[in-house]
């Protein structure tokens, strides 16, 4: 939230949300509206900076929200203000106490790493090791029980399925496995190929390595354990609060900021949906699918394809006339999933 400081309008109402209204949203200087009616959230609402000119209405139908009675709530108890005051100085000071004797520390360690490095090549990670190291199409076939759509399969596509898998190492994998039937498969496993070979990104889904002969393409991508936002957005038996919905929408904006301006030649999604957006065990979001996603060149601003993306989803220009630019990635139909 430090990062948004120009937020103005912000609707969470009607969203069975859990938990406390962050305290940081009170720097917020330019927000207007905030509304977090029927939610389930509790604790003591902020009352400073943007607050003091809000109404009790956009904070009925919560669980247990405390705080100023012009809200139309229920006081916070003085005794647990304190105690939450003492803890605080308490951390504080053990943190301060802690940073007295670690920091030094750390300070030399980093120096003898430092000098070490530069006698020493540094080693690749293990995600730059496990680039160069080639997985057969039969390791994948073990791997993944023989592709087993009974037991394996967690997802499938316009160009394929995707399954889940596990390496002799033990490590957990997600294989991409392209429909070759389809002619629009191969120009999606180029491009594919294409885009994440040159891409590093910590919300972008890693690829580990590929696979290719002439019967069968398939990437091979890091595990995601919490699958997708989709079925944290439309089904039942989960949920996000609402700390989760904004880390996950700043996950997915570094990724587009890093796909529009980071890169040498800018690359266009094209396909931005819940669906392609993986959460790891950490529930940090991973951009995936890129398989119609545009390169412009150095001199291009947009450009035009006869390729489609998800209806609903896709932005009106590119839909009616197949105009493709950054924009198109940024097109607010995606962010109107979250609330």
């Amino acid at each position: 939230m430090r990062n948004m400081v120009g937020l103005e309008f912000l609707d969470l109402s009607h969203n069975n949300i859990t938990g406390i209204i962050p305290m940081s949203l009170e720097k917020l200087q330019y927000l207007k509206y905030f509304n977090v009616s029927d939610n389930k959230l509790y604790g003591e609402i902020p009352s400073g900076g943007p607050f003091k000119n809000l109404s009790s209405q956009f904070f009925i139908d919560n669980e247990a929200l405390c705080g100023s009675s012009r809200f139309s709530v229920p006081r916070c108890p003085t005794s647990s203000k304190h105690r939450s005051n003492r803890k605080q100085m308490f951390a504080l000071f053990l943190m301060l106490g802690i940073a007295l004797v670690f920091v030094p520390i750390a300070f030399v360690f980093v120096w003898i790493r430092y000098r070490r490095g530069k006698r020493v090549p540094q080693r690749a990670d293990s995600l730059s090791i496990a680039t160069t190291e080639r997985i057969s199409y039969y390791e994948l076939l073990q791997a993944t029980d023989s592709l087993s759509e009974s037991t394996n399969l967690i997802g499938s596509g316009s160009f394929g399925s995707v399954y889940k898998g596990v390496l002799r190492s033990g490590t957990a994998i997600a294989v991409k496995v392209f429909n070759l039937q389809l002619e629009a498969a191969f120009k999606s496993f180029d491009t594919e190929c294409e885009v994440l070979r040159s891409l590093r990104h910590r919300n972008l889904v890693k690829v580990i390595t590929s696979c290719s002969n002439l019967d069968f393409k398939a990437l091979v991508l890091e595990y995601m354990p919490n699958g997708s936002l989709d079925k944290y957005l439309y089904s039942h038996n989960y949920f996000l609060d609402i700390r989760q919905r904004l880390s996950i929408m700043i996950d997915v904006a570094c990724a587009l900021e890093y796909f529009h301006h980071g890169c040498s030649s800018p690359v266009i999604h094209c396909d931005l949906k819940p669906s392609n957006v993986l959460l790891d065990v950490d529930m940090v979001a991973h951009l995936s699918d890129f398989g119609i996603s545009k390169l412009l060149g150095q001199d291009e601003s947009d450009l035009y394809t006869k390729t489609l993306a998800t209806f609903g989803y896709i932005a009106r220009e590119y839909g009616l006339d197949g105009l493709v630019s950054i924009e198109c990635d940024r097109y607010p139909r995606f962010l109107h999933s979250f609330w």
